[in-house]
């Protein structure tokens, strides 16, 4: 008790508190006065307090979609406080502008990928705006990169980052778990609780992120924390609290059935204890691992199906869904042959159409499959014949993050691409024997994985984590000048 009063009392865990009940309370304002007042609380916020602005980006983006489904005046604050948090690390630089300027050849590799990108999507037709969307869905989440990289970060960042991550998948867990219990038709908004899913997505929890793969990311990250923490405090403090939260994640990752953040959970897990020799990662994992699933998924399908038998909910399907029937369905001959005629396969054909018709350039960002093409359409659907069945007649996601940038720049980009990623891993590399090198080696191929099935580069959840963590690896092993920026 006295551990949790010392920690609420804490200076930067009130002003995150502050900020998140802020939040809170413009859920019930009117649209344009919600939009005026947290614009002018998180401009402030995030130019006087930036380290924790930044680690306020946890809580909000995991949370965004339900705070921008109920009201719309809440949708600036992410971006608020990225371009407000890089203008006071300009500000703070004084006269060291060379510093600012210092990047690595993977940056680099970046910055021509975005203008090659772009130069090509406008020579094709695409609209501007679609052009500048897809540049701005790319760049903001490297902006946290390149702020915490070159941030002198204070005395227990690692910690803190840790500790937000934790707190925010228990609030999302347990939001989870009463979602399914109640088959969505608790603590959710009316657009959701009514919205018409699949029998295959009804068995998932959504969560506060409003999609069960963000959902699972975010777990994928909170898992990852705890261990994190564990190894800080070992036997000393905060054990029981952190077991208990080791298998209420794993239990409701379990019952996200998703099947991609799965096998990149595994390929994290995997290559990580195979270069750290650490087995007792693993034997804690297998532990936590099994107790969640006594627990938690079993417990829960059962309650599931009781209240079902009850009539206290609607059943939408026809179980509470199963692990093997989630990986069952992937070479199901149904779900295989919707995915040759209007998923995913079906796309990563039509990706191929494409880049044989442009093998050098491509067709250009906002053209295939991305961010932008969700908003704004492409001007090379019709002629290529591509559905968007799969989304019930909404533009789609390529769902592979590859095919997208073969389909969209070609040769020339793929190259670029490429050398961005190996740059990473380069810059890993050198920092091998470290732990925290062999941590950020493991991550890089689950994420590169990753884009098999996900456009993992245009997912908010992922990148903001990522290049959260990859900044704080390049401030740690001291890869730019560090700037000391003072917080009031």
């Amino acid at each position: 008790m006295s551990t949790l009063k010392k920690y609420v009392s804490d200076k930067d865990t009130v002003s995150l508190l502050v900020a998140l009940a802020v939040v809170v309370v413009a859920l019930f304002l009117p649209p344009s006065i919600a939009l005026v007042s947290t614009s002018l609380f998180f401009v402030l916020f995030a130019f006087f307090r930036p380290q924790q602005s930044l680690l306020f980006l946890l809580v909000y983006v995991s949370i965004r979609p339900l705070f921008i489904e109920v009201n719309s005046g809440l949708k600036l604050i992410g971006d608020l406080i990225t371009v407000i948090a890089f203008g006071k690390l300009v500000l703070s630089s004084g006269r060291n502008w060379k510093s600012l300027f210092s990047f690595k050849w993977f940056e680099w590799a970046f910055f021509a990928f975005l203008v090659f990108g772009a130069v090509m999507g406008l020579t094709q037709n695409v609209l501007p705006a679609a052009v500048i969307f897809q540049i701005r869905t790319f760049i903001i989440m490297y902006l946290l990169y390149y702020i915490v990289s070159r941030m002198l970060l204070p005395e227990g960042w690692y910690r803190r980052f840790a500790w937000v991550t934790v707190w925010t998948g228990f609030i999302v867990s347990i939001h989870g778990l009463i979602e399914k219990l109640s088959m969505r038709q608790l603590l959710l908004p009316d657009v959701w609780k009514y919205k018409t899913l699949s029998a295959t997505n009804a068995v998932r929890i959504y969560g506060l992120p409003g999609n069960p793969n963000s959902l699972a990311l975010l777990l994928f990250f909170a898992i990852i924390a705890i261990f994190f923490l564990k190894s800080v405090y070992g036997k000393e403090k905060h054990r029981l609290f952190l077991n208990i939260n080791l298998v209420l994640f794993l239990g409701v990752f379990i019952l996200t059935y998703s099947r991609g953040t799965w096998i990149s959970a595994f390929i994290f897990g995997l290559i990580f204890i195979l270069l750290t020799k650490n087995w007792q990662v693993l034997k804690r994992l297998v532990l936590a691992g099994i107790t969640s699933i006594i627990i938690i998924y079993f417990p829960v399908n059962f309650a599931v199906q009781y209240f079902q038998s009850l009539g206290l909910t609607e059943p939408v399907s026809d179980g509470p869904g199963s692990i093997g029937g989630r990986f069952g369905e992937t070479f199901d001959e149904n779900n295989l042959a919707l995915m040759s005629e209007s998923g995913r396969f079906f796309y990563i054909n039509k990706g191929f159409e494409v880049f044989k018709d442009n093998p050098i350039t491509g067709t250009g960002f906002g053209s295939f499959g991305g961010s932008a093409t969700l908003s704004y359409g492409s001007p090379i659907y019709n002629h290529y014949g591509i559905r968007s069945d799969i989304y019930g007649g909404k533009y789609f996601y390529s769902d592979n993050q590859y095919i997208q940038v073969i389909a969209e720049t070609g040769a020339v980009g793929v190259v670029l691409f490429a050398a961005f990623l190996l740059g990473m891993l380069a810059m890993f590399w050198k920092e091998r024997k470290t732990v925290f090198g062999k941590f950020m080696i493991a991550l890089w191929f689950a994420t590169g994985f990753s884009g098999f099935y996900y456009n993992i580069w245009e997912l908010k959840m992922y990148t903001m984590f990522y290049f959260l963590i990859l900044g704080t690896f390049a401030s740690h092993t001291n890869q730019y000048v560090k700037i000391n920026i003072k917080e009031r």
